[in-house]
């Protein structure tokens, strides 16, 4: 964090340019990430993009990871809420796939985009190697989240298994959003199914 941004306002301003950061990226991927978009977004000077970050690898950094977290930690309150064990199977799959594939709105159309876009953003961290560490960081806690779902339905799974079952949902879903009408969270859905009969 710059020296500018440890007054009051300076956390302000770098905290709004964050956010701002990270809606663009939640609506457009990392592409939509420029200094100008940002800056009109926060409702601040563009100059104050690079006032409060040395480059824009720093601000994509630091949206990745506030877009995440704030992510687990809606999953984390669905997982709290998740106390009633009648909800069984259907109540298990609507918080995985939650997890795995984002909220269901009732618009096929926008919810494939926002899957396509959450896939996006995984395959594009292979070519931005200094967000790995971050990513890395965001799937151990997504992961142990998983875990802690299933442990708390009566299915226990190892680390391992957790990862293999991701695995499985992601790629059934990348192939789901090649078809002409494409359903990943039903396939999603399907695969889980399979995976936990």
């Amino acid at each position: 964090m710059t020296a500018a941004a440890s007054t009051p306002k300076g956390e302000r301003r770098r905290a709004a340019l964050v956010e701002a950061a990270a809606q663009l990226l939640g609506e457009g991927g990392f592409d939509a990430i420029r200094h100008r978009a940002v800056a009109e977004r926060a409702d601040l000077p563009l100059a104050s993009t690079t006032y409060y970050f040395d480059s824009l690898d720093e601000l994509v950094i630091a949206a990745v990871e506030h877009y995440s977290f704030t992510e687990l930690a809606e999953s984390r309150k669905r997982i709290e809420a998740q106390s009633d064990p009648a909800k069984g199977v259907d109540g298990l799959l609507d918080l995985i796939l939650f997890m795995l594939l984002g909220d269901e709105t009732g618009d096929t159309e926008a919810d494939n985009e926002a899957v396509v876009l959450r896939y996006e953003r995984l395959v594009a961290t292979g070519r931005r190697k200094y967000l790995r560490p971050v990513m890395r960081k965001i799937t151990v806690e997504f992961n142990a989240q998983l875990g802690e779902i299933f442990s708390r339905a009566g299915r226990p799974m190892p680390p391992s298994a957790v990862e293999r079952l991701v695995a499985l949902v992601d790629g059934a879903v990348v192939n789901a959003l090649i078809e002409i009408d494409p359903d990943p969270r039903g396939v999603a859905k399907r695969m889980l199914l399979a995976e936990l009969a």
